[in-house]
C-alpha cells in the first residue's frame, strides 16, 4: 500500500498559464498511486489571485490555495508564460525568492525559466527554456548560463525544462531521483511514455525522421539494449543495421539528435544506475553487466552524468539494508 505523503509539491498558476504544463504536474505528482509502495507526493495548486484565467481564456480556476502554500513546499513548480517578456507578478517573485532562501527545490516548465530568472535564482546557474525564446532569454538574463539545445537542466536543486513535452521528461526525472528507476518506469508505463529521456538530449530534430521502415532505428535500439554487456561499439551497431558507420551516425543524428556512441554510453550508465538502485554494490560486476567495462569507467561516467560517486549514488538511491 502507498504511504501517506511527506513531500509537498506546489505548482504556482497565474494568469495565462498553460493548461498542459499544469496537467503534467497534476498527473505525475497529484494522482494517487496505491499500486506503488512508496511515499508519494502531496500536490496542490496555488495562485496569487482567487481565480485564474488560463491561457487563451479556455477556462478559469477557482478555489486554489494562496501563495502562502509556497512557503511550506519541498518542491515549487513555477508557471510558464505565453509572453515571457511581460513583467511577472511581484508577489510570485517574492514567493519564489522565499522558497529559494529556505532551500526548496525549484522547477520551471517551458518559459517558466523567465520567472525563475526574474526572481534572481538562476544567476550563475545552467538552465534551459523553449528554443523559440532562447535569444530573448539570453538578452534579458545574461548572467544565466543558458543551454537552449537540451530537454532539461538540473543545476543543484534548480531544474529547468524546455518545451511542453519536456515537462513530462522532467517530472519523470524528479520521480526517478526521489523514488528510483523502477518507480519512474511504473509511472511512465501508466502514461505510455518513455521511462527516461536524458536531459542532455536535444529539444527537437532538425531533419525529418525517415518514414521508410528499413531506416528506423527502433529494432536496432531494442537489440542493442539487450546486448549492452557485449561491449558493443559503433562498428558492431552499424554491422547489425547493415549500413556504414557514417550512415548510422547520420541516422542517429536525424532520429535521436545524438551520436551512436553517446547513446550507447547513456544506456550503459542508465543500466548501471538501475543495478545500484536494486542493491548491487560490486562495481566490477556492475561495470561488466552494463558494458562500461571497468570500475574506473563506471565511476567516471556516473560522476559525469549525476555528479555523484558510486558510493554517494548508492547511499541516496539503493534500498535500505
Amino acid at each position: 500500500m502507498a504511504k501517506e505523503s511527506s513531500h509537498r509539491v506546489v505548482m504556482i498558476v497565474s494568469a495565462g498559464s498553460n493548461p498542459f504544463e499544469m496537467g503534467v504536474a497534476t498527473e505525475l505528482f497529484g494522482l494517487r498511486r496505491p499500486e506503488l509502495p512508496v511515499d508519494w507526493y502531496d500536490f496542490s495548486l496555488c495562485s496569487p489571485t482567487p481565480t485564474v484565467r488560463m491561457h487563451s481564456g479556455f477556462f478559469q480556476l477557482s478555489g486554489v490555495a494562496g501563495l502562502t502554500a509556497v512557503d511550506h513546499a519541498d518542491t515549487v513548480i513555477v508557471p510558464n508564460r505565453p509572453d515571457p517578456l511581460e513583467e511577472p507578478d511581484p508577489d510570485v517573485l517574492a514567493a519564489i525568492r522565499r522558497a529559494d532562501a529556505r532551500g526548496a527545490r525549484l522547477v520551471s516548465f517551458c518559459t517558466g525559466a523567465f520567472m525563475l530568472a526574474a526572481a534572481g535564482v538562476l544567476d550563475g546557474r545552467r538552465a534551459t527554456t523553449h528554443w523559440r525564446w532562447a535569444e530573448a532569454f539570453i538578452a534579458r538574463h545574461p548572467h544565466v548560463d543558458l543551454d537552449p539545445d537540451v530537454l532539461f537542466v538540473e543545476d543543484g536543486r534548480v531544474i529547468t525544462a524546455a518545451g511542453s513535452a519536456a515537462a513530462l521528461d522532467t517530472a519523470l526525472h524528479l520521480i526517478r531521483a526521489d523514488h528510483g528507476a523502477e518507480t519512474a518506469a511504473a509511472v511512465s508505463r501508466r502514461l505510455v511514455h518513455p521511462a527516461h529521456r536524458d536531459g542532455g538530449q536535444r529539444q527537437f530534430v532538425e531533419h525529418p525522421v525517415p518514414e521508410t521502415s528499413d531506416s528506423s532505428l527502433g529494432p536496432l535500439l531494442e537489440w542493442a539494449t539487450e546486448h549492452l554487456a557485449d561491449g558493443l561499439g559503433v562498428t558492431a551497431l552499424a554491422a547489425r543495421a547493415a549500413v556504414s558507420p557514417a550512415t548510422l551516425h547520420r541516422r542517429f543524428r536525424a532520429q535521436l539528435g545524438t551520436t551512436p556512441l553517446a547513446w550507447l554510453t547513456e544506456q550503459r550508465v542508465t543500466l548501471a544506475r538501475r543495478l545500484m538502485e536494486r542493491g548491487e554494490d560490486r562495481l566490477d560486476v556492475i561495470a561488466r553487466a552494463s558494458g562500461l567495462g571497468t570500475a574506473t569507467s563506471l565511476r567516471t561516467q556516473l560522476r559525469r552524468r549525476t555528479g555523484l560517486t558510486p558510493t554517494e549514488y548508492r547511499r541516496r538511491f539503493a534500498p535500505a539494508r
